[in-house]
């Protein structure tokens, strides 16, 4: 005996919109004909289980160029709420006019799984033949956001290479008037005491501590958002960025171009070459006093406990006699008195690890902790790049519609660079999240595997070169507290790095093929 299947209701809402506010007013007006029409599109699609709803969405007197309708607002509100299956339109130039803005209505559709119907001109995202219409129109309407792209960025280049100010970060020295860069007379003579601060110290670390001891701070300004950026003690990279910025002596950049600009330079050229060559040179003998016979084990993952900064490694000494050490970055960047915390011998530091590592390749407890971990901590990255990629996707979608609205009422240069740097940042981010989703695979490590492999660590630690040791020890170890006041170490492992080497079952094949 056969059963007729029940179909699912589908619960349909008819939009209709009308640009003027002309005939409104009568019996039966140009709003009353759309709906009469949806409705009986509807009707004739009840065997398929369509039923109209009664709630009215009507925007009478609103344009269809931008999305700022009641109607409209509420339609969408009720989409997000899961009320509706599917929206109905007269024409679809009633949903929308703007390509860019009827593209994310149907990606709010398409996320709510709402089919859209366009009762005279047979569009419905409901059958194979409208969904391929729609992907020619979102196909359209990405090639426009594009080439707004391509139009912002041409823009900004050409102003550039006129010399014209055109966005950024205010630069000390200068004050923006017009999208044009004035000279601040104060502030340009503290430009040039700090230039000559330089040329008497030639050090970057005792230029930053005399001008902190001056009481001088960096650029203090105020966003059009009304927060206040800036005004921060010099260390030695914002000493290095203003000695080295081109537009004190009258010249702008664009990516790896140099441009004359329009505005007044402030530094005499001369003096900014002969800084440059002294920076340059310090850099030189600076590379050589760091260089030694293999780069520090821990770099990257020994952080200072006081502070809360990476501790770099670096040797001091004379001649061919060099001395390892590793010292925290805030200490190096804002002299030493600036941390608590000693700098401590690299060679004791390394060696302490390596012990510990090898204590933890004989503690099974530890790596059956280990071992369970990574399986946890592999899915909880996987979630986390999801719920990052959701919230790059919603914030991509309000930067496509303000930029829109700049690009269409001629917005300031500044604002246009500032928009469109975040969205290709954002939209770059956000294809390194998806590929990595799209190729996650999970971790396939079992706990015998684990144990072997650290076995094997420890016996082959002596026979591997330097150079791989480091490489090893940010793949094993994820960061390393030092409190050099209280004389503690916290080592924090690293599991998805020790489930890599796992993976193999055979540490010794892995170093095979690192070194080769």
């Amino acid at each position: 005996m056969s059963r007729e299947q029940v179909k699912q209701p589908i619960r349909c809402a008819i939009y209709t919109r009308k640009s003027t506010e002309e005939g409104l007013d009568q019996e039966f007006n140009s709003l009353d004909a759309q709906r009469d029409a949806g409705e009986a599109f509807i009707t004739s699609q009840r065997s398929e289980g369509w039923e109209c709803l009664e709630e009215r969405y009507d925007d009478g007197g609103f344009s269809g160029g931008n999305l700022e309708r009641p109607a409209m607002k509420r339609l969408m509100a009720d989409i997000e709420a899961g009320r509706i299956d599917c929206v109905v339109v007269y024409k679809v130039d009633r949903l929308s006019r703007s390509l860019l803005d009827f593209s994310r209505v149907m990606e709010t559709f398409e996320r709510h799984n709402v089919a859209f119907v366009s009762v005279t001109q047979q569009f419905n995202t409901a059958s194979s033949m409208g969904r391929l219409i729609l992907n020619v129109l979102l196909s359209f309407a990405q090639f426009e956001r594009e080439m707004i792209s391509e139009r912002t960025r041409d823009k900004i280049a050409a102003t550039r290479r006129k010399g014209k100010w055109c966005g950024g970060v205010p630069v000390f020295g200068f004050t923006i008037e017009e999208t044009k860069l004035v000279v601040v007379p104060h502030e340009a003579e503290r430009v040039r005491q700090i230039f000559d601060l330089y040329r008497r110290t030639h050090s970057l670390l005792e230029t930053a501590k005399e001008a902190n001891r001056r009481g001088w701070r960096t650029k203090q300004w105020t966003t059009k958002k009304g927060s206040t950026r800036g005004g921060l003690p010099y260390d030695k990279n914002r000493i290095y960025q203003m000695l080295t910025n081109v537009t004190y002596i009258g010249k702008l950049t664009y990516k790896d171009e140099i441009h004359e600009g329009q505005h007044q330079a402030i530094v005499d050229p001369q003096v900014f070459t002969e800084v440059g060559e002294s920076l340059r040179k310090n850099g030189r003998i600076g590379m050589i006093r760091a260089s030694t016979s293999f780069d520090g084990m821990l770099r990257g993952i020994l952080r200072c406990a006081k502070c809360n900064r990476a501790m770099r490694h670096t040797s001091s000494g004379r001649g061919t006699k060099r001395y390892r050490y590793y010292v925290c970055g805030k200490a190096e960047k804002q002299g030493y008195k600036s941390c608590p915390s000693p700098s401590i011998p690299a060679r004791q530091i390394e060696s302490f690890v390596v012990d510990e590592l090898r204590v933890f390749a004989n503690d099974d407890q530890l790596i059956r902790d280990i071992y369970e971990r990574c399986h946890e901590q592999n899915r909880e990255d996987v979630d986390s790049q999801k719920r990052e990629a959701d919230s790059i996707a919603k914030f991509l979608k309000e930067d496509h519609a303000e930029m829109t609205h700049l690009v269409a009422t001629a917005a300031s240069p500044d604002l246009i660079e500032a928009t469109q740097s975040r969205i290709d940042k954002s939209e770059t981010r956000l294809k390194e999240l998806r590929e990595a989703i799209d190729n996650h695979r999970p971790i396939r490590v079992s706990h015998a595997s684990i144990r072997k492999t650290l076995g094997e660590l420890d016996k082959a630690w002596d026979t591997i070169p330097p150079r791989e040791r480091c490489r090893l020890m940010e793949l094993l170890i994820e960061r390393i507290d030092y409190d050099g006041v209280e004389g503690t170490l916290d080592i924090t492992f690293h599991p998805a790095g020790l489930a890599s080497l796992g993976q193999d079952g055979n540490f010794a094949r892995h170093i095979t093929e690192t070194l080769n």
